[in-house]
C-alpha cells in the first residue's frame, strides 16, 4: 500500500513537472508576432510587429516608416490601452497622415527654405511647408519601407530596421546607411537606436514622431496632461518656423516647465511665440548635454495615472502640441482627431542647425558613426 502511494505521489510530480515545463515553453517572457499589414501603392507588401513584455505592454510597428501603429501601457488600476494616435490602414498612413508615429529623417524638423551649404556647396532640398524644407522632404523617411529583422532573448523584443537612403535622395548627398533599433523590455521601456554611416559628408538629424495621448482617449485634447521638460532654454522662432538664432531662457515665460505644468495653463497667452506657433512647436535647449543619456522630459495624465518619462542623449527636444491636427482625419477608435488631440516629444538636433554655425554640428562624415538612443519609459502613478 505504501509502494503504491509512493508511485502514485512520484507520478503526480511528473506529471506537474511536465505541466510547468509546456507552460515555460508556450508562455515566453516577452514576444515579436509578425503579421501582414497590406501592400504600398507601388505593390510592396508591409509588416506589422507586436513586441509585447511579460507586463501587458503591447507595442505595434510597420516597416513602412517604421511607424508605431499602437502603444499599450497600463493606467493605474492596471488596464492597458493605446495611447498613441494613428491609423487602422496602410492607405492612410501614405496618403493622410501628419507624420504618425515614423522615424524622421534624413534631417527631423525644418531647414529655411530649404537650402544648406556644406563644404563650400550649396544643396537644394525639396520645399514642402510653406517655404521650409521639413522632415526629410516629399517622402522623407517616414513613408519608405524598410528592412527588418526581430531579435528575441529572455528579456527584450527588438524590431531592427534597416534603410539605404541613395546619394542625392531628397537634395542630400551621400549614400547614408540608416538602422534605426526599437526594443521592447520588461521595465516598460522602449528604447530607440539609431546608427548611421555615410560615404559622402552631409547632414542627419533622425527622430521619433509619435503622437501620445496618455489618457487613451482620442476624442479629448491633452491640455490638462502635465509636461516637464528639463531645459532652461528655448529657441525662438520666426513666422514660418525657423529659429531666429537666439537661445532664450524660459524664466517668466509660458516655456517654462522645468516644474511638470498643465499644457493648457498658458498654452493660449497673448505671447508672441505662442500666436506664431499657435500653441507649442519649439526646440528646447535640454540641460546637461555633456552627460550623455540622461532623463530629459516627462509627460503626466492624472486621469489615468500614466506616466511617460524620456531620456535621451540629445541636446534638444521639440515640443508639439498637435496645434495642426483640426478634426479632418478619422481616429482609429472612431471620432476625428481634434485640435490638440495628441502631443508630440521629439529628441532631436536643433532645427536649421545646417544654417547656425553657433548650434550643436550635425554633419556626418565618411568614416564617422552616427549613434543615439532616446529611451521612452512607462509607469502609473496614484
Amino acid at each position: 500500500m505504501k509502494m503504491k502511494k509512493i508511485y502514485f505521489l512520484l507520478f503526480f510530480l511528473i506529471v506537474i513537472s511536465c505541466e510547468n515545463t509546456q507552460k515555460n515553453k508556450i508562455m515566453p517572457l516577452i514576444t515579436i508576432e509578425k503579421k501582414a499589414f497590406g501592400r504600398t501603392l507601388d505593390g510592396v507588401g508591409v509588416d506589422q510587429y507586436i513586441l509585447r513584455n511579460k507586463n501587458g505592454m503591447e507595442i505595434s510597428a510597420i516597416n513602412y516608416g517604421g511607424i508605431i501603429t499602437s502603444w499599450k501601457a497600463k493606467d493605474r488600476d492596471g488596464n492597458y490601452k493605446d495611447i498613441v494616435l494613428g491609423f487602422n490602414n496602410l492607405s492612410e498612413y501614405e496618403s493622410e497622415s501628419p507624420y504618425f508615429g515614423a522615424i524622421i529623417g534624413r534631417y527631423g524638423n525644418r531647414i529655411a527654405k530649404g537650402k544648406f551649404t556644406l563644404n563650400g556647396e550649396e544643396y537644394t532640398l525639396a520645399v514642402n511647408n510653406g517655404e521650409n524644407h521639413l522632415h526629410g522632404g516629399l517622402k522623407g523617411f517616414g513613408k519608405v519601407v524598410w528592412d527588418s529583422k526581430e531579435v528575441v532573448d529572455d528579456s527584450t523584443a527588438s524590431l531592427v530596421l534597416s534603410y539605404v537612403s541613395n546619394d542625392m535622395e531628397e537634395g542630400y548627398p551621400g549614400n547614408l546607411e540608416v538602422k534605426v533599433i526599437y526594443t521592447l523590455n520588461n521595465n516598460d521601456e522602449l528604447r530607440v537606436k539609431y546608427k548611421a554611416v555615410t560615404d559622402k559628408t552631409t547632414i542627419i538629424n533622425l527622430t521619433q514622431h509619435s503622437y501620445f495621448n496618455l489618457s487613451a482617449d482620442f476624442n479629448k485634447n491633452i491640455l490638462d496632461h502635465d509636461i516637464l521638460i528639463n531645459a532652461d532654454s528655448f529657441l525662438p522662432v520666426d513666422s514660418t518656423l525657423i529659429p531666429t538664432g537666439e537661445i532664450r531662457n524660459v524664466g517668466d515665460t509660458p516655456f517654462d516647465f522645468r516644474r511638470p505644468k498643465n499644457v493648457g495653463e498658458e498654452i493660449n497667452n497673448s505671447n508672441n511665440q505662442l500666436m506664431i506657433g499657435n500653441g507649442y512647436d519649439h526646440c528646447w535647449v535640454l540641460n546637461n548635454q555633456n552627460q550623455g543619456l540622461r532623463f530629459v522630459a516627462s509627460a503626466y495624465d492624472s486621469g489615468t495615472g500614466r506616466l511617460l518619462e524620456v531620456f535621451s542623449d540629445q541636446p534638444g527636444i521639440q515640443f508639439y502640441s498637435g496645434n495642426f491636427l483640426d478634426g479632418t482625419l478619422q481616429s482609429k477608435i472612431g471620432g476625428n482627431y481634434d485640435f490638440r488631440s495628441g502631443f508630440c516629444l521629439e529628441t532631436q538636433h536643433y532645427p536649421n542647425s545646417p544654417n547656425e554655425k553657433s548650434f550643436p554640428s550635425v554633419t556626418l562624415s565618411p568614416g564617422e558613426k552616427y549613434v543615439t538612443e532616446t529611451i521612452f519609459k512607462f509607469s502609473s502613478k496614484e
